[in-house]
């Protein structure tokens, strides 16, 4: 049985579109990550986010990763996002407020998905938490404060005054501090703010609160946080409790911290971030939350600063930093 010349050129045209087809789900997709600052839970968010992104088959041939770093510089965020656009990639992805702003600006209609950034709202990135609406989504590390001011409480019964060290130019902490602040009054205490716009005055704004406050509560502040142990220090020599919100401080020397895992929370922007690169629109994704806080405990700053944790608190815990 002959096929007509028609029949034979029709095949061709299926095979040549197949191995089109078959060209384009192989070919790498082209992802940048930024980030502001290297800390613990910054890196452990990155990681995160790779991870996701290769158990959903985007590693090795089928994944060219750009990353880079702002080393906490603003200037150097906004370089890196502009390098970026000039890219052209598939996806922009970047973790902490001002990375993502940074991203947002140049992004046009590359779509990015942010990690780690705790009011996404009020830092203009979406339209709400349900509906983004725009080219961004991602996952925040809202988180409410009361619990953790309970835990203070509990830790530290005596205690009026609890300062705050916060970077002001970053509007994702100056809405922590404002939300800190909605709720300090029904835990019976008194916010005194400290602000440090680079991590190398951590330890002064640290020692500006030595004697004038019961406890220090650190937000998830990227310029802070980067700089803990300087904080940490202060509150050895003061014996002046330092709490975290972010749950690898703890293990740099802070007494607790009620927070979320952030490789965690990096898996579920790595996922929004598959989910796009298979042809979702960012506008209809959600923002992203993690529904659990985990305690972590670090009974050897405790002792140094003066705090006795009690024995149920400790077994509460989900780490104790030994």
């Amino acid at each position: 049985m002959r096929m007509t010349g028609r029949i034979i050129a029709a095949l061709f045209a299926l095979a040549a579109a197949a191995s089109s087809s078959l060209a384009q789900d192989t070919e790498p997709k082209k992802v940048a990550l930024t980030y502001i600052i290297d800390h613990p839970a910054i890196d452990a968010a990155r990681q995160g986010i790779v991870d996701a992104l290769s158990e959903a088959g985007y590693a090795g041939e089928r994944l060219e990763l750009i990353v880079q770093s702002a080393q906490g510089s603003v200037p150097t965020q906004q370089q890196i996002a502009r390098e970026f656009a000039g890219l052209a990639p598939d996806l922009m992805v970047a973790i902490s407020t001002p990375s993502a702003q940074a991203l947002q600006s140049v992004a046009g209609d590359v779509p990015v998905v942010f990690s780690a950034v705790t009011d996404p709202v009020g830092a203009k990135l979406v339209a709400s938490l349900e509906t983004p609406g725009g080219m961004i989504t991602g996952a925040s590390d809202m988180q409410p404060f009361g619990p953790t001011l309970d835990l203070i409480r509990s830790l530290l019964p005596d205690a009026k005054t609890l300062g705050v060290i916060y970077n002001s130019g970053e509007a994702n902490s100056v809405s922590q501090v404002e939300a800190l602040t909605a709720e300090v009054t029904a835990a019976g205490f008194e916010v005194v703010e400290s602000t440090a716009s680079q991590s190398a005055m951590v330890p002064d704004a640290a020692r500006s609160l030595a004697g004038r406050v019961d406890a220090i509560l650190i937000p998830t502040d990227s310029t802070v946080v980067s700089a803990i142990e300087g904080v940490v220090s202060v509150g050895e020599r003061a014996k002046l409790p330092v709490f975290a919100s972010d749950t690898d401080s703890v293990k740099r020397g802070a007494v607790a911290a009620l927070g979320f895992n952030y490789y965690e929370l990096g898996k579920l922007s790595g996922a929004m971030a598959a989910r796009i690169l298979g042809g979702e629109s960012p506008a209809s994704i959600p923002v992203g939350v993690l529904e659990t806080q985990d305690l972590y405990l670090n009974p050897k700053a405790a002792e140094a600063m003066g705090v006795t944790i009690p024995a149920e608190t400790l077994a509460s815990a989900a780490v104790v930093v030994e």
